[in-house]
């Protein structure tokens, strides 16, 4: 947990330090010394995990227990597959659980558990409002070996992109932001919500993950890999890294928490 923390803050360290054109390293480190109390693992208590299936539901079982939500409901889900992926997380746990690595049992008790109480629609509200300030559509405002990178590896997405959905989406260059028409965010409004809550709220996780619609929906249509997702979302930050070097491991796990 403490490296997750530090990843998390890392960038904001790093954009700092471009600024000024020093790295403190120093400060950085001293993140290390962060205690981690308030992140204390549990040990495990079960020796197998399984799942039972009723009529076309699934629970996931702990030896004897059958697993339940943050709020008590009973963990019940409708994918085998999911049921599946969602006892190997729980299985892979060692002598300690570590709740933050495990992303779709906290996905699937979120959408059970609902604790904000959001409706599909409140979902694909939510999920739109990210398209007006998506990472794709920002482009560097200087003629630069940036804004090269950014033709060459977004570009090209975006025109697969505004074809596959039929939609007209251009990027800018300036902080206004890109003018996007009310049809074209009819058109993806009416797409997200042909899907059901679950689906739905998996978009959302993924948006919130790569600042980016787009990005998420050409990685669910299987145009590009969740890998080529997470490098094209930080783009920026990998050309910057480029030039002011990579800080040892710390860029590593970040990328590797944001496609888990």
């Amino acid at each position: 947990m403490i490296l997750n923390i530090f990843a998390d803050i890392l960038p904001k360290c790093l954009a700092f330090n471009r600024a000024t054109g020093n790295f403190n390293k120093k400060l950085c480190y001293q993140i290390l010394l962060i205690p981690n109390r308030h992140y204390a693992a549990l040990k495990r208590f079960y020796r197998r995990t399984g799942i039972l299936n009723s009529d076309g539901k699934f629970e996931i079982t702990l030896d004897q227990r059958k697993l339940k939500t943050p709020k008590g409901n009973p963990f019940i889900i409708n994918s085998e597959p999911l049921a599946l992926a969602v006892a190997a997380e729980w299985d892979a746990q060692k002598e300690k659980i570590w709740q933050s690595s495990m992303h779709l049992t906290a996905l699937c008790s979120t959408a059970i558990d609902n604790p904000n109480n959001l409706t599909k629609s409140d979902l694909v509200q939510h999920i739109m409002s990210y398209l007006d300030t998506d990472t794709v559509l920002f482009q560097s405002s200087e003629a630069d070996e940036l804004y090269e990178l950014q033709i060459q590896e977004w570009e090209p997405i975006l025109k697969w992109f505004c074809k596959r959905y039929d939609v007209k989406l251009e990027a800018a260059r300036d902080i206004s932001g890109p003018t996007i028409s009310h049809e074209t965010k009819n058109v993806l409004t009416k797409h997200l919500s042909s899907f059901n809550f679950w689906a739905v709220h998996g978009f959302s996780f993924g948006v919130e993950a790569l600042k980016s619609v787009i990005l998420t929906l050409c990685c669910t249509d299987r145009h590009i890999s969740v890998e080529k997702a997470v490098l094209l979302s930080c783009l920026e930050e990998e050309f910057q890294s480029g030039h002011w070097g990579r800080v040892e491991w710390a860029h590593d796990l970040n990328q590797q928490e944001m496609q888990a």
